[in-house]
């Protein structure tokens, strides 16, 4: 990094050390932890090894049997207070021995449900119009399948790039393979006015799963991720049809801004982390590292604690970076950075994700007039953002939140009804199965008045109906935990006092939140696990997003086993026509 940019991060930081001191973490009931063992420890990276020698190896040790779990009498499940990171099954007395192949519903309709399967660990999406029909992409890096979605209940699939996931796994055969440099990156699409087009932003990360699962006694794979072989960035496509053949690259951008020029496999940084946040106008925000500095995280498969980048994108074809905003406790070899990261209670457990996983969460873009974005950055807490000046982001103030380790402790926003009510929700998800980590609450957090938001409470936790042959979703099997309400922009116009979140084996779960001080559930569908389409491996991770046709009343969930369309009163009356209005939103013809 220059000193400019040092000195631009620097003077946010230090009135906020104060404020990134969080709750100690006190944990009871615990017996011996299961460790990375010292001999198996082989640290070569320099970057990896500063931040490791910042704390003692604090890892949460194991909780002993009946120190969580279900109280049978009362129906209440107690979470563990920490846990470590786990790929492996932790049954507890009352769960149950089969998967459960029963649904639930409550208050909606099962309109359609098409069995494909793109990915059944996670996947995203895009809704698109042209000339009449709208079209849906659902993909996730090399994987892709584009459906004709004109009629809900008659989804036509039109391309399938990739791999399909079936009851063995994925299938041998990929169908139209992508380049070895290439993929679909996690995209936003607008529509851009200056060219009177379609515009499609693609991130461009870093592979994580699947490649790397500890940082301190992989180094091989640390290097491999360090000498990527693809972009570390972003591409701009302008799209003149609905299909890949239709799109032309307009430009592509790595996130490492000190090396611009850098090619493939010399790109340093994380690159553009999930969704961008570009609203089709001047300016887009990113989450990216943009070098290995950024190495203050202690989550084992990760290298880097994303900040935020802005760019101009007044000419789609030559985006220009802005500025790049920096919290405190995320540089490495940086005293000031260093001394925020060890205050916080989280250094050490070796388990916690730290920096940002999505960008901005913006409810007004800038050149409409928007003031604020809000900030999602895991054990680093919540960040309000001045984003008038997109050269100059600033931080307008700062959150903290007590240790839920292990799981993502903040990485979505829910933006969508702060305009009129003044709170956002703010959300971490699962990542270990069978409730062996603390509950993820959705956190209501009232920034109404910028300079001092407060938390105000949280969303109701989903209980199962009274049908079920379990009392609480842990019992259930597999994840359970919020993970998003949808995506920055989705077709039409959120609903008021309306949030529809995704909540794993809970599936889509409707929260009213008209009345602030007690929201409730209005409306569920729970999926059936499915025993037959799913390989076992994967079937823990029921259901991992929820899009939304605010324009035509419907919810599209998609599972590990397929996709539901749904419909509900709480939307309104469903549309099975063609849409009215094109998607994306275009502006008014003056």
């Amino acid at each position: 990094m220059t000193n400019k940019n040092i000195s631009v991060f620097s003077k946010s930081i230090k009135p906020l050390l104060v404020s990134s001191i969080a709750i100690a973490l006190t944990v009871t009931n615990v017996a011996c932890a299961e460790k990375t063992s010292p001999k198996d420890i082989n640290i070569k990276d320099k970057w990896v090894a500063q931040s490791d020698s910042l704390s003692i190896d604090k890892t949460p040790v194991d909780p002993v049997k009946g120190s969580y779990g279900l109280n049978t009498k009362t129906g209440e499940f107690t979470h563990p207070v920490a846990t470590r990171d786990s790929h492996d099954r932790k049954p507890f007395d009352g769960i149950l021995d089969y998967w459960d192949t029963e649904q639930y519903i409550k208050n909606m309709t099962i309109e359609a449900y098409y069995p494909i399967t793109v990915e059944p660990f996670h996947t995203w999406q895009n809704i698109v119009d042209f000339d009449g029909r709208r079209y849906l992409y659902q993909y996730v890096r090399r994987d892709l399948k584009i459906f004709d979605i004109t009629n809900p209940k008659d989804a036509k699939l039109l391309l399938t790039r990739g791999h399909t996931w079936g009851a063995n796994g994925a299938d041998k055969v990929d169908q139209n393979p992508y380049d070895e440099t290439d993929m679909f990156g996690a995209a936003s699409i607008q529509f851009n006015e200056k060219l009177g087009k379609y515009i499609m932003v693609q991130a461009f990360e870093v592979r994580r799963f699947g490649l790397l699962k500890n940082k301190r006694t992989q180094p091989d794979k640390v290097e491999a991720i360090r000498k990527s072989n693809h972009l570390k960035g972003f591409k701009v496509y302008e799209m003149n049809g609905p299909m890949p053949k239709d799109w032309k690259l307009l430009s592509e951008r790595t996130t490492d801004v000190e090396h611009p020029d850098a090619p493939y496999g010399q790109q340093q940084g994380s690159g553009v982390r999930d969704l961008p946040a570009y609203f089709g106008g001047d300016t887009m925000y990113v989450a990216a590292a943009p070098d290995a500095s950024y190495a203050l995280t202690e989550y084992p498969n990760d290298l880097y604690s994303a900040g935020y980048q802005s760019w101009d994108m007044s000419d789609p074809t030559n985006p220009k970076f802005l500025d790049q905003l920096t919290v405190p406790g995320q540089i490495a070899f940086d005293p000031v950075h260093e001394a925020a990261f060890k205050e916080n209670p989280r250094a050490g457990n070796r388990t916690s994700w730290m920096g940002a996983r999505m960008s901005l969460f913006i409810p007004t873009p800038v050149e409409d007039g928007g003031k604020y974005g809000y900030a999602a950055m895991g054990g680093l807490g919540f960040y309000v953002v001045d984003i008038t000046d997109s050269k100059n982001l600033k931080v307008v103030s700062h959150l903290n939140f007590a240790p839920s380790v292990a799981g993502t402790e903040g990485d979505f926003i829910d933006v969508s009804q702060v305009e009129k009510t003044g709170i956002v929700y703010f959300s971490g998800y699962p990542l270990n199965e069978d409730c062996w980590e603390p509950y993820k609450d959705v956190h209501m957090i009232d920034v109404s008045n910028p300079a001092k938001p407060v938390k105000v409470g949280v969303l109701p936790r989903p209980k199962p109906p009274a049908d079920a042959k379990f009392v609480d979703f842990c019992q259930r099997r597999g994840s359970f935990g919020p993970k998003r309400t949808g995506y920055y922009t989705q077709p039409g116009t959120p609903k008021d006092n309306i949030l529809p979140f995704n909540f794993y084996n809970a599936g889509l779960q409707v929260f009213d939140v008209s009345n602030i001080e007690k929201p409730k559930i209005t409306a569920y569908f729970v999926p059936p696990f499915n025993t037959e389409r799913v390989v076992e491996y994967a079937r823990g991770n029921l259901s991992h997003s929820v899009y939304v046709e605010y324009d035509r009343n419907l919810f599209w969930l998609f599972t590990n086993h397929g996709i539901y369309v749904l419909s509900s009163p709480v939307l309104g009356e469903p549309s099975f026509e063609a849409p009215t209005t094109p998607w994306p939103a275009r502006p008014l013809k003056k």
